[in-house]
């Protein structure tokens, strides 16, 4: 019995249990108390050196029967172990399977989701698109508008800066032409006395003014302006203009205190003339008026001669520019007109005598259409209630039965007389 334990292959017996430990794993559990008792016996043995050989074969046809055990038993869970391995395989291929289903069917559902939101978005985009060209589209025609505006305004105003510019070259010219007139005494004359007679010749009737008379002393002034019952008023267009284009092309103070002591002579020299020769008392009136043709230079004149201007009113000489001439002239007018209105006087009462005369008629007549006016509305009414009656007794003629009233023996009353103020209708009668 020691030869045959000790003849026995240990080494080999755990190579085996080392080899087959995934299959023994399972049934390590139950056999873990045999192992356990076989490793005590293996020791018991090992410790008693020799047992009875009988003990050992004993003990041998234990192990065989434990070992075909737990051979049985590993085969049985081996079996049982491979059973679960391929029904978990099974398992899980059908879940795979299954996963796989539902995965494509979510896929396939995610990509119809994601194919209708691309279209949606497509459509979104195509129609915002189509918004914004046409949007784009009208601001442009829109920008197209205005600009064609824009610039058929700028063409016509470059046309009318274009005609202003004419002009200007056509006004710088008369300027020039101007200055060449203004330049020549003679033809300065022949300027002032054409703006004065425009003026007065607008304004005034023909027969209230002369140009260049001849008065009682032998001097003919420019004009005379002829006032109803007092003496006539002159106007002279002589105005001296050396002094002030000597004032307008000075540089110098010394040139410029020169042209202002010329304007002063001048000037004074012009408005004594004018008293001395054209204020004859009994003739002419007490104030004489020196026209002069230029705002600017009038202007000028009063800013930078008040001596001049008083001394001229001092000399009953009044300094006149077109515009203050044209005041005076309508006041010249209007002075005409009221004298025309005093010597008619006596025409005008009479002819307003007439049309009262008039209006007391038409008053009479208006009120004898007014009496005419009562009369037809009277004769109206008295028509409309006689139209009332008849159309009253048509609607009760209309009601009648006329087969009842011309049978014989029938009893047929008189129709009862209308109601005067025509308000008795069919349907009181009925």
């Amino acid at each position: 019995m020691p030869e045959f334990l000790t003849s026995l292959d240990f080494t080999a017996i755990e190579d085996f249990l080392a080899e087959n430990a995934l299959v023994l794993t399972c049934a390590a559990i139950g056999i873990s108390g045999l192992v356990t008792a076989f490793a005590a016996l293996l020791s018991a043995a090992r410790s008693r050196n020799r047992t009875t050989e009988s003990e050992f074969a004993e003990l041998k046809g234990r192990i065989s029967a434990m070992a075909e055990l737990s051979v049985q038993q590993s085969a049985e869970q081996s079996r049982s172990l491979n059973d679960r391995i391929d029904s978990l395989a099974r398992n899980v291929s059908q879940a795979l399977d299954a996963t796989a289903v539902r995965l494509g069917e979510n896929l396939n559902a995610t990509a119809a989701r994601l194919g209708d939101n691309l279209n949606a978005t497509a459509a979104r985009l195509g129609e915002n698109i189509n918004s914004t060209a046409a949007r784009l589209g009208d601001n442009m025609s829109e920008s197209e508008r205005r600009t064609w505006e824009s610039l058929s305004t700028l063409n016509e105003r470059l046309a009318l800066i274009d005609e202003a510019n004419r002009n200007l070259s056509e006004l710088s010219t008369e300027v020039g032409s101007l200055h060449g007139v203004l330049a020549n005494k003679q033809a300065r004359g022949a300027f002032g006395q054409m703006r004065m007679e425009t003026i007065v010749r607008d304004a005034l009737p023909s027969g209230a003014y002369d140009f260049q008379p001849t008065l009682s002393n032998g001097k003919r002034p420019d004009c005379v302006i002829r006032l109803p019952n007092t003496e006539a008023l002159v106007v002279d267009s002589k105005f001296p203009l050396e002094g002030f284009e000597a004032l307008r092309v000075a540089q110098s103070p010394e040139e410029t205190k020169a042209a202002f002591a010329a304007v002063r002579e001048a000037v004074g020299r012009h408005v004594a003339a004018i008293a001395d020769k054209y204020l004859i008392p009994g003739e002419t009136q007490e104030t004489a008026l020196m026209f002069v043709p230029s705002e600017s230079i009038c202007a000028d004149l009063y800013e930078k001669f008040p001596d001049l201007v008083q001394g001229a009113h001092r000399a009953r000489v009044m300094i006149v520019s077109p515009n203050t001439m044209m005041l005076a002239v309508q006041t010249v007018q209007a002075l005409l007109k009221d004298a025309k209105m005093r010597d008619h006087a006596d025409v005008i009462q009479r002819e307003v005598g007439l049309l009262i005369g008039d209006v007391a008629q038409l008053v009479e007549r208006v009120s004898d259409l007014e009496r005419h006016f009562a009369l037809s509305g009277k004769a109206l009414e008295k028509v409309t209630a006689t139209t009332t009656r008849i159309l009253a007794r048509r609607d009760r003629l209309n009601v009648l039965d006329l087969d009842a009233m011309q049978a014989p023996g029938s009893n047929v009353t008189a129709l009862p007389e209308p109601d005067p103020a025509g308000k008795r209708t069919l349907s009181r009668q009925s």
